[in-house]
């Protein structure tokens, strides 16, 4: 008895002595409902083929609605980090959530995975992390296929909001430098349901080329309107537009429509050099093995990417702290700015401390829209 005890005294005095982790906490706000519904519910669905652990420590995954709303982002983000005790936030799809959901991470020191292309001004974006291509990034492979095209004239309609106005700001200058002129601007908000006027006069100016800066289903609206107007020329759509979103509702009116995305959606159609073909084929196998065929989507892509950043960083910050902390969450952020060269399904990530998008110029695929389809674009 007395061995028996001593035995017990000894195993309970090991576990006193061992480390208690706690759960490795990820907020995350989408849209699931409203009009950027098209990007967040892809998400969603391969967030929930997430592991339950990472790095050796149980994951804990919340996953809350922002409704395209950036009030609601805001107190999704407030809740994370105040009642949920949140070691990393990720969100939202939206670009007009994400960015003012910004201002919370910064304040609470909490590393924001954005899963938008959110603009913020020098020195704001100091805990915000891009997981999508920059619109300049995006911008250089389109603007690649324009010169290919002839392309000296661009009529512009795009949402009235930030995602709009970042793609506008963006691509105008490095328009001019490739000799692409943008000869008529037009916008409209995400939950108008007619664009009427805005084609009319787009289609009066008489460009080579649109381009339409909107997203998910909601990128099909426009660019039916304006080919009601009579257009011949070619019509590009950005990375918000990547989803079968564009083709289910827009049909034959958005055939011929070239695309830009990252890799992630068209593994199969990579050279075998590219360096994202394998986890891009890896990516689109477990989320069709799951969600049918034909269902990947870039914004599940970032999804799939984000959880490469986990299993990279949380290591590494364990080694430092624990999870609840805001030691664990200032080693994160370390982590992820001392990252190194890191291959994501959506191409070669690279940040640093003074590089919080990444990604290099040769990122974006140019994709087509052909018979209901996506076909790489040369």
């Amino acid at each position: 008895m007395k061995l028996l005890k001593n035995v017990l005294a000894a195993a309970a005095a090991l576990l006193a002595a061992a480390p208690v982790w706690a759960d490795v906490t990820v907020g995350i706000s989408l849209p699931l409902t409203g009009p950027a519904s098209g990007l967040g519910i892809p998400m969603q669905n391969y967030f929930k083929l997430w592991p339950q652990t990472v790095g050796g420590e149980k994951l804990k995954v919340i996953i809350l609605d922002d409704a395209t709303d950036p009030t609601k982002g805001v107190q999704n983000a407030r809740r994370f980090v105040t009642e949920d005790k949140v070691d990393i936030i990720i969100g939202s799809a939206a670009t007009p959530v994400a960015i003012p959901m910004a201002d919370v991470a910064a304040e609470s020191g909490t590393v924001q995975l954005a899963a938008s292309p959110a603009g913020l001004p020098p020195g704001k974006d100091a805990w915000t992390f891009r997981l999508p291509q920059s619109n300049s990034v995006m911008a250089h492979a389109m603007l690649n296929l324009m010169r290919k095209h002839n392309i000296k004239t661009v009529g512009f309609l795009g949402y009235t909001d930030a995602y709009g106005e970042q793609w506008l700001k963006e691509f105008t200058p490095l328009a001019e430098k490739q000799g692409v002129k943008v000869v008529a601007t037009e916008r409209f908000a995400r939950s108008d349901t007619s664009v009427t006027a805005q084609a009319l006069k787009l289609v009066a100016a008489n460009p080579d080329a649109m381009l339409i800066v909107a997203s998910g289903s909601g990128a099909a609206m426009p660019q039916k309107a304006i080919v009601e107007r009579g257009f011949k020329g070619k019509i590009y759509q950005t990375h918000a537009a990547a989803t079968r979103d564009l083709m289910r509702i827009g049909g034959k009116d958005v055939e011929g429509t070239y695309v830009v995305s990252g890799p992630a959606v068209v593994g199969e159609l990579l050279p075998d050099s590219h360096p994202s073909k394998p986890l891009a084929l890896d990516f689109v196998a477990k989320y069709e093995k799951a969600y049918g065929a034909g269902s990947r989507n870039q914004f599940a892509g970032h999804a799939y990417d984000a959880l490469i950043v986990l299993e990279k960083v949380v290591p590494v910050a364990l080694k430092k702290a624990k999870p609840g902390t805001p030691e664990f969450r200032a080693a994160l952020k370390e982590a992820i700015e001392n990252m190194g060269r890191t291959v994501f399904a959506h191409g070669i990530m690279n940040w640093t401390k003074d590089d919080h998008w990444g990604y290099t110029t040769k990122t974006g695929v140019m994709l087509k829209v052909v018979n209901g389809d996506w076909a790489y674009e040369e």
